[in-house]
C-alpha cells in the first residue's frame, strides 16, 4: 500500500512521555506556594502543550504580572522534583524504532522548553530516533503553526505528507493552522470528545492502537 506520509511529528508530554500528573501537581503547588487560588485537575490539564509561560498565566489569571517569574520558578521547582520518575508510555520505544524502521522521518512539535526537552532526550538512544525537534521557547506556542512549518521546510515536506500526533487541542489546532493531517491520541490530557471536534483522522486511546493505525494508514 502507498505510503500516505513522510514526516511524522510528535507532541511529547502526554503523548510520547507520561507527564501529565506531574505538570498538574507542579502547576498546583506552584500557586499554593504564591498563597493564590490553584487550578482543578481539570483546568490544570488543558493547559498542558502550551508553552510555559502562557500555560501559567490561563492557570493563574488574576495573577500580577511582576509576579509570573516566581511563579515559573516555583513550577520549574517541583516539576523538576519528579522529573526523575517519569517515564515513556509502554510501547513508545518499539514504535519509534518501527516508525524509523519503516522509512518515516520522525520530529517533535512540544510545548517544553529546549533545555527541558534535551533533558528528556538524554535517554541513551531515544534522540537518535528523531530528526528534528521545535520547542516553545524558540518559536510561536501552539496553537500556532510556527513549529510544523520549519519542520516541513527543514525536511521540504509538503503538508498533505506530513502527519502532527498529539493528545491535546493545541496540537490538533496547530495542526489545522498549518494544513496538516492530525492523529489524536486520548490517553493523555485532553478527553476524546473534545480532541474529535477537531476532525482528526483518528482518535486512539493507546500507544498500541497508534502502532498499527500508523502501520494500516501512514
Amino acid at each position: 500500500m502507498a505510503r500516505k506520509f513522510d514526516l511524522l511529528v510528535f507532541d511529547w508530554d502526554g503523548t510520547l512521555c507520561d507527564s501529565v500528573a506531574a505538570i498538574v501537581e507542579a502547576v498546583q503547588a506552584a500557586c499554593r506556594d504564591l498563597s493564590i487560588e490553584e487550578p482543578s485537575d481539570y483546568h490544570a490539564r488543558q493547559v498542558i502543550g502550551l508553552g510555559l509561560a502562557d500555560a501559567l498565566r490561563h492557570s493563574a489569571p488574576n495573577l500580577d504580572e511582576d509576579r509570573f517569574p516566581e511563579m515559573v520558578e516555583r513550577y520549574r521547582f517541583h516539576y523538576l522534583s519528579q522529573d526523575h520518575r517519569l517515564r515513556l508510555f509502554d510501547g513508545v520505544p518499539e514504535l519509534l524504532h518501527e516508525m524509523t524502521s519503516a522509512g518515516f522521518t520522525l520530529a517533535i512539535a512540544t510545548g517544553k522548553s529546549r533545555l527541558g526537552l534535551n533533558r528528556a532526550l538524554a535517554n541513551p538512544g531515544l534522540g537518535a530516533f528523531f530528526s528534528a525537534t521545535r520547542c516553545a521557547d524558540e518559536c510561536f506556542s501552539k496553537p500556532h503553526p510556527q513549529m510544523l512549518q520549519e519542520l516541513m521546510e527543514e525536511f521540504d515536506v509538503p503538508p498533505e505528507r506530513t502527519l502532527m500526533i498529539g493528545d491535546t487541542t493545541h496540537d490538533l489546532l496547530m495542526a489545522k493552522n498549518a494544513g496538516v493531517a492530525s492523529l489524536a491520541v486520548s490517553y493523555g490530557a485532553h478527553a476524546a470528545e473534545v480532541l474529535e471536534t477537531l476532525a482528526p483522522l483518528a482518535c486512539l486511546s493507546a500507544v498500541s492502537e497508534v502502532r498499527c493505525w500508523l502501520k494500516s494508514n501512514a
